[in-house]
């Protein structure tokens, strides 16, 4: 008798996932031992969960009662324009007392764009085409300058792209960022199943797992000891954002000193959707007052397509996975256990019966993933606040189309003609009212309107006149 088998056989029989077994007699003795070892650390029982609450007899997620947030809007007065600017004081004094991480989600592939590495190093600005990663450090490096304190940036990768991610910043100096304030951590992951819940084989010796969702992070931070590193900094708040926002404000002092003083644990930033149907969050109070964001496809098309009597969207508040969170509210009893679990349909590689791969023309499984927003009812004041999505929102989400490439770097150029104008340049339009050249303009040559202002006067800049670019050589 095959005592390892009989060992792994007992441990996956009560779950019925015995099936996992199934090449055991053709594996070798190390493709037997990775099996094994895998499926040692496969948390079997949160799986069986999983399958019988979200696969075979699933349950709504979505709060039957809920209505709009309540949401810090836009400044419209001057009264508004004074609560922004004390918050913004606020904000920037934690920064410059040195008590702000960053956090970046960037544990996926960039292959719905046909760029098969890690999403982060997906070249994306208009002129000189720097990746996602660079342009984020180049914001972190900005601030820290500015703050005259470092600004450490978490990043959180997954299995699947962790080894190449590291590979990709050593390779490059971390652009310039300290190694002390560059952290890389892994977040977790959890096992697919098919449609009758059943475990899924990529390789006769593997079975399938995928992240556990940008949740992850919040467990992550904890279980990689990240959390306690920055504690020992002396950092007291967290600003969470994603990989592919190219015009994300990183650690904006507007939204760190709202969300500070408020004491809120967890807040967010929201926008107005573009459509009723856009695929985003959306920020809603549930009946008993807590603030929530409904994943898209958890949102009934009625209330997502609901009006006021201006004709405006009742359900309007997008939210933009931009986050604060307290280093307190990550520790806090249970925070990171308690958030729930949502399926996706997806195509899973698999193997047929012979145990050759197949890559799936249509989903054939289910994915389990945790949404970080689903902290927020747990926060006691949250922050949503509203910002303007065409300074700060423009992702990169599909190979063309909207969210693409192609219109990151419109928004970016977009961004970058605005704040030349504003500054007194001359900026030639075509007949669709975009920038004639490219233009773009590092974070480390100007951060906002006025420091642009102060380099285009040194620089005896009066127009545009070809595709232009502003980097730290200038600055």
């Amino acid at each position: 008798m095959d005592v390892l088998y009989e060992k792994l056989r007992e441990r996956l029989a009560p779950f019925g996932q015995e099936h996992v077994l199934r090449f055991w007699d053709r594996l070798d003795a190390q493709s037997r031992l990775r099996l094994s070892r895998q499926v040692e650390t496969l948390d079997l029982a949160l799986v069986d969960r999983l399958v019988k609450t979200l696969v075979l007899a699933p349950s709504p997620v979505v709060p039957a009662d809920v209505s709009p947030a309540d949401v810090v809007r836009l400044p419209r007065t001057e009264a508004d324009r004074a609560a922004r600017e004390r918050a913004r004081r606020a904000g920037e004094k934690l920064l410059r007392e040195g008590k702000v991480a960053c956090v970046l989600v960037a544990g996926g592939h960039g292959t719905r764009l046909g760029f098969n590495h890690p999403k982060g190093e997906l070249p994306v600005t208009p002129v000189k085409g720097k990746s996602l990663f660079e342009l984020h450090v180049e914001k972190i490096r900005a601030i820290s300058r500015r703050c005259g304190t470092p600004l450490p940036l978490c990043v959180m990768t997954s299995d699947a792209n962790t080894v190449e991610t590291r590979d990709y910043f050593a390779r490059s100096g971390n652009f310039g960022l300290p190694d002390r304030d560059l952290r890389i951590f892994v977040q977790g992951s959890v096992p697919a199943v098919d449609f009758r819940g059943k475990l899924i084989l990529d390789a006769p010796d593997h079975v399938f797992t995928n992240p556990n969702g940008h949740g992850g992070v919040l467990s992550a931070l904890i279980d990689t000891g990240m959390l306690a590193e920055l504690k020992g900094r002396g950092v007291t708040e967290l600003f969470h954002f994603q990989v592919d926002n190219v015009l994300a404000v990183i650690a904006d002092p507007v939204f760190l000193g709202l969300h500070h003083e408020a004491r809120a644990g967890m807040s967010c930033k929201v926008a107005r959707k573009r459509d009723p149907i856009e695929k985003v969050g959306v920020a809603v109070k549930r009946a008993d007052g807590r603030v929530c964001v409904v994943e898209y496809s958890d949102l009934d098309e009625k209330l997502a397509r609901r009006t006021e009597p201006d004709g405006s969207l009742s359900f309007w508040a997008g939210s933009l996975a931009m986050h604060c969170y307290s280093v307190e509210f990550v520790e806090s009893a249970g925070v990171s256990g308690r958030l729930t679990f949502h399926l996706a349909r997806k195509k899973v590689p698999c193997v047929d019966e012979r145990g050759s791969p197949v890559e799936p023309a249509e989903p054939n499984g289910v994915k389990f993933e945790t949404f970080v927003f689903d902290a927020l009812p747990m926060a006691e004041q949250p922050v949503v606040l509203e910002i303007d999505r065409a300074r700060e929102f423009s992702p990169v989400k599909n190979a063309d189309g909207e969210d693409s490439p192609a219109t990151a770097r419109r928004d970016m150029m977009r961004v970058a003609a605005r704040w030349l104008e504003e500054a007194g340049i001359v900026v030639p339009r075509g007949p669709d009212g975009e920038p004639k050249y490219k233009v773009e303009v590092s974070p480390l040559a100007a951060r906002d309107v006025e420091e642009l202002r102060s380099l285009v006067a040194r620089l005896g800049l009066k127009e545009v006149t070809g595709d232009l670019y502003l980097g730290p050589e200038v600055a």
